[in-house]
């Protein structure tokens, strides 16, 4: 597995917007869900909004302590 292959992606975020962060890595349209987690039987998204706009790296390898954001777990794999 590459570093690259999971490294975060800028996503600029919206006050008070509600985002599903993927969690499954089904997702087309990483790194947001798209519901493909549904009929995969897998884990659902994670719901967040952010209290003021924002630039925020999040994370694509699903491995972070800190989700949705990358902590630089990806360049452990």
């Amino acid at each position: 597995m590459s570093d690259k292959q999971y490294a975060p992606i800028p996503v600029t975020l919206e006050k008070n917007k509600r985002y599903s962060w993927c969690t499954c890595s089904y997702s087309e349209n990483q790194p947001f869900c798209d519901g493909s987690h549904r009929a995969a039987k897998a884990t659902p998204p994670l719901t967040f909004e952010v209290p003021e706009e924002k630039v925020a790296y999040l994370c694509t390898c699903k491995k972070t302590a800190n989700p949705p954001y990358c902590d630089g777990s990806h360049k452990h794999l």
